[in-house]
């Protein structure tokens, strides 16, 4: 069994010390997002958890916390972009915290078990085009060598979203913008010996050395395990979705 923690909520950054409870206890109770009447009981034994995915914006607080884990396998996937608190009003300072974070996890962990992510990009009057690309590589300067992977998505105009950003009158993005940034990115990126893929993008990029991502990536995750699994497509994601079967444990809101 894969383990996501989580897409729902930055569990790493904000519930480290109930995660390293749960993993003592040896399960954790998971509400239904679409049933709230339905709980799930889910075995969090290390002999029955066979990876488990982070995903977070900033693993500060579980940086004193990874001796708990030592009986499991794990990665992180890292988002690490250039925006400011307009966009990510909790997230500490980049340049002051955020990136010496980064390069103490890939230290203590190693830096295929850190996937560095930017994205969603999005655009607007200040996020322009030259301003990701600018700062897109002074990011993979500084993380080349603690990451073997970039994942870049491009931002999906949902009900959610559109309301969320409204304030920030973002773009919405045409074909002709996202080959520029791709095209760019990926000069970039191979210029600092880094992996670019896409996170669940219907665009075919390839022609620039850019995949579509598996962010939960069943060939890393064999490669971590030592191990061939019986890993299936996540039916429950979007049909651009690459990701394996796995089981979230985080909640909205």
């Amino acid at each position: 069994m894969i383990i996501s923690a989580s897409r729902r909520t930055d569990i790493p950054a904000f519930y480290s010390d109930w995660f390293i409870n749960r993993l003592k206890e040896g399960f954790v109770l998971v509400r239904n997002p679409l049933n709230i009447h339905q709980v799930s009981r889910i075995n969090l034994s290390n002999d029955v958890v066979d990876c488990i995915v982070f995903w977070t914006k900033n693993p500060e607080p579980m940086l004193d916390k990874l001796d708990y884990l030592q009986e499991y396998n794990y990665y992180f996937q890292f988002t690490l972009t250039s925006y400011q608190v307009d966009v990510e009003k909790k997230v500490p300072s980049k340049g002051k915290q955020i990136i010496s974070t980064f390069k103490k996890l890939s230290d203590l962990i190693g830096p295929e078990k850190v996937i560095w992510r930017y994205d969603p990009i999005l655009l607007n009057k200040k996020y322009t085009i030259e301003y990701h690309l600018k700062n897109y590589e002074k990011l993979a300067k500084v993380l080349s060598g603690y990451t073997d992977k970039c994942i870049i998505s491009f931002l999906d105009f949902y009900s959610k979203t559109t309301k969320n950003l409204k304030d920030l009158d973002v773009e919405n993005f045409d074909y002709e913008k996202i080959i520029i940034i791709a095209k760019k990115i990926a000069e970039i990126a191979k210029k600092y010996n880094l992996k670019i893929e896409t996170c669940a993008e219907k665009y075919e990029l390839e022609n620039f050395g850019i995949k579509h991502a598996h962010c939960i990536d069943s060939e890393l995750i064999e490669k971590i395990v030592n191990c061939k699994l019986n890993l299936k497509k996540d039916k429950n994601q979007r049909v651009e979705c690459g990701c394996v079967q796995s089981v979230d444990i985080g909640a909205y809101n």
